[in-house]
């Protein structure tokens, strides 16, 4: 016989490499004694046990692949690598995949067959010669045995392991299989919710028990919002300094219906579009972000060149939007053509939140900007179409503004102040503030605190530093309840569009609850 038949060794090839010719030399011969025999030579070390069985991370963990259902268990975890079980199972790309084949030489090159398993040896050997020689490169200096006779693989096997081949190198389709159960998200209607759409919703009222405790956020929550369409109402976005934001049933379960990690820096403001369907978020890795609440995939992606503070959609326009942040710019986009359509200059430092007035033909901006006995600039009424300053001497306090709120039925707005107290103000011009009117009893003290009505308009709601939930009658200004929601300071409390004396809270420490 010419020719010798020949195979790539395993890790331990160094120790045993005489071995492995001595071996390949009695497989010749028994060749040629047994010729209806197939042949298959390789050293004792090498053969797997199981079908399941190689050779372990240096670490000790093992990664195991079934179907199409791409989950990894871990015997051991290694300190520098915790697993990110939510991340590879929704949004893994292919640059992660390809990146652990070549780090990881004990990573399965293809998955477990469905009707047969196939050892890893016997994947590698009819790798392409390039890819096998990226796992272990110098393993071609030590067997210079020129290529043989390969042994017979059934052709079941080699059109199975073609197939788990290309689940692995486009993980994107195992995405498709997350978009169908994820699409009861928007399908579904929540019990508790549905008998209060068929009749016109009564007064507000105001939350005292605690309903759920809503945990899965590593870092601060900044915002909580109820979506406003009122089918849709018992999901609740929440927005976190962790780099994700999430979609939960507020209602009833309190289930994670989904976690969107698209961004790569702490998120810092979200929001619901009008529709229901769609989210916008602003993050401090300068982009502002159009999710789809279904599928998560990314509608659009923009880049602002700054750290976004707020993300506001126009009222009668829901395909522009206003972002500001780290910047002495206001920015308005077009998410159709994905461009600038209008810029709003001023001469501030960064802008802290922005509020469209009624019908959107103007907005107001708060920003930083604080002189030394007033706080000229703090409160800027812009002219939306003509981006022209329509007045910046609103407020003339020395404090900033971290947080807007429009009255839903009157003509007036409300503004968080670092003075400890909410102002209230005409929201037509000259936009002049109501001295006789001011919301005190809760803290602000240097943090994002925000604050928000009822959907008749007849309470006022804020978080407060010392982690309590204020309301306040609109009219009165007088304390109507406290509640001691949280142990760290509560930044946002959002009342229910539809259900009566519900609302949610959330705090620094990363924790939402829900109240009735």
């Amino acid at each position: 016989m010419s020719s010798l038949v020949a195979y790539e060794d395993s890790d331990s090839e160094d120790e045993s490499l005489d071995q492995t010719e001595e071996g390949a030399s009695a497989a010749v011969q028994s060749r040629s004694c047994k010729q209806n025999q197939e042949v298959s030579v390789c050293d004792s070390s090498e053969v797997p046990q199981s079908p399941h069985s190689f050779t372990p991370d240096p670490d000790g963990s093992v990664v195991e692949y079934h179907g199409n259902d791409t989950k990894s268990r871990r015997a051991s975890q290694h300190p520098h690598s915790p697993p990110q079980r939510d991340f590879e199972r929704k949004y893994c790309n292919d640059e992660t995949t390809k990146e652990k084949h070549f780090r990881d030489p004990a990573f399965p090159l293809s998955l477990c067959a469905t009707q047969g398993k196939i050892s890893p040896l016997q994947t590698r050997s009819h790798m392409p010669q390039s890819f096998s020689d990226g796992l272990n490169p110098m393993k071609r200096h030590h067997t210079a045995v020129p290529s043989g006779v390969r042994p017979y693989i059934p052709k079941r096997q080699r059109l199975t392991t073609s197939v788990e081949t290309v689940d692995l190198k486009y993980p994107a389709e195992q995405f498709s299989g997350n978009e169908t159960r994820a699409s009861q998200i928007l399908s579904e209607v929540s019990a508790r919710v549905k008998p209060y759409l068929t009749h016109k919703s009564g007064a507000a009222g105001i939350p005292r028990r605690l309903l759920m405790s809503l945990g899965g956020h590593q870092g601060p929550v900044n915002t909580v919002k109820w979506c406003t369409v009122p089918h849709l109402s018992h999901l609740l976005l929440s927005a976190s300094m962790d780099k994700t934001f999430k979609v939960w049933d507020g209602a009833e379960s309190g289930r994670c219906l989904r976690v969107y990690t698209c961004h790569s820096g702490a998120v810092r403001d979200a929001c619901w579009t009008p529709c229901g369907r769609h989210l916008l978020t602003g993050s401090f890795d300068n982009m502002s972000v159009i999710t789809d609440v279904e599928t998560g995939q990314q509608v659009v992606k923009l880049d602002n060149q700054f750290k976004v503070m707020c993300v506001v959609p126009h009222p009668s326009n829901p395909e522009v939007f206003l972002c500001g942040g780290y910047s002495s710019v206001v920015k308005a986009w077009d998410s159709r053509s994905s461009k600038v359509v209008k810029v709003y200059k001023a001469g501030i430092q960064q802008t802290l939140d922005i509020l469209f007035l009624r019908g959107g033909v103007d907005f107001i901006a708060s920003s930083d900007c604080v002189s030394r006995d007033s706080a000229d600039r703090t409160l800027i009424a812009w002219d939306y179409q003509s981006t022209a300053k329509v007045s910046n001497q609103i407020y003339h306090e020395r404090y900033t503004c971290p947080s807007l709120a429009l009255h839903p039925l009157e003509e007036s707005f409300v503004a968080q102040t670092n003075g400890n107290y909410m102002a209230v103000f005409s929201s037509q011009q000259p936009y002049r503030m109501n001295k006789r009117r001011q919301y005190e009893g809760h803290k602000v003290e240097g943090y994002a605190v925000q604050c928000e009505f009822s959907l008749d308009g007849t309470i006022l709601a804020s978080g407060s530093s010392t982690g309590s939930a204020h309301f306040y009658d609109y009219h009165s200004t007088r304390t109507l309840h406290t509640l001691h929601a949280h142990s760290q300071p509560c930044l946002c409390v959002s009342q229910h569009p539809v259900l009566p004396a519900t609302a949610a809270t959330c705090d620094w420490a990363g924790e939402i609850k829900v109240w009735h």
